[in-house]
């Protein structure tokens, strides 16, 4: 016998995959650690910018910093590309082209070094010979010393996928800065550390452009790792 069950549209599904905020499907979801209720990334990064209280629930998510308790939701991420035919073609055409838009016009090819950075934990932290994530969106950014006993590097920018990471950053300079395995970098943006995992896009998308006019290159500082205890 032939199933006689009703055929699901996507309409039926989309109370748990669009955004309250943007009303939109839900991009790079991101889930409010205190009580559980999603938003697109840089919705609910917006909205933490002028309230540290869930928009939907009115929780308070953190006293200083609501940005912590943030957590990308990938499963639901996968669930909502398979379920609308052509979202995720769309969003990552929409992400390079935001990307090649805020390519640096001022600096020559003498200033900007063109660096491919290693995303993953390889051992050697450096530059590659094979053309690591070519396709991803780039970006570039400008790595600043503000310590008077750490070396400069000689080439200040660079310009890389946005899906390097903090970690990332640091062996590029522990590399070309020739540092010993034992010193430790601390790097910055706008004065606050960032954290190792960070990528950066998510340091321009929450602590560069909405704190620095929209300017660019991203400044990225660097200096020896102070121990407070």
């Amino acid at each position: 016998m032939a199933s006689t069950g009703r055929k699901h549209l996507v309409q039926d599904f989309n109370h748990f995959i669009t955004c309250s905020l943007c009303g939109g499907y839900l991009i790079k979801p991101a889930t409010v650690t205190e009580c559980l209720h999603t938003f697109c990334k840089s919705c609910i990064v917006q909205h933490f910018e002028e309230s540290n209280e869930c928009p939907r629930c009115g929780v308070q998510v953190h006293e200083t910093n609501p940005l912590e308790m943030l957590r990308l939701d990938n499963t639901l991420e996968e669930i909502i590309f398979k379920l609308v035919p052509g979202l995720r073609e769309r969003e990552e055409r929409q992400e390079v082209e935001f990307w090649n838009r805020k390519q640096p016009r001022d600096y020559g090819t003498d200033t900007v070094r063109c660096v491919r950075l290693r995303t993953g934990d390889e051992d050697d932290g450096g530059e590659g010979d094979e053309d690591h994530h070519r396709s991803d969106p780039q970006i570039a950014i400008c790595l600043d010393c503000n310590h008077d006993n750490t070396t400069e590097l000689m080439k200040r920018f660079i310009r890389c996928s946005s899906r390097v990471t903090v970690g990332t950053i640091k062996k590029f300079l522990s590399l070309k800065l020739q540092l010993p395995s034992s010193y430790e970098l601390d790097v910055l943006c706008n004065g606050e550390i960032m954290g190792r995992d960070h990528t950066l896009e998510f340091i321009y998308m929450t602590r560069w452009r909405l704190h620095s006019h929209n300017s660019y290159p991203m400044v990225l500082e660097y200096r020896p790792r102070i121990d407070f205890g």
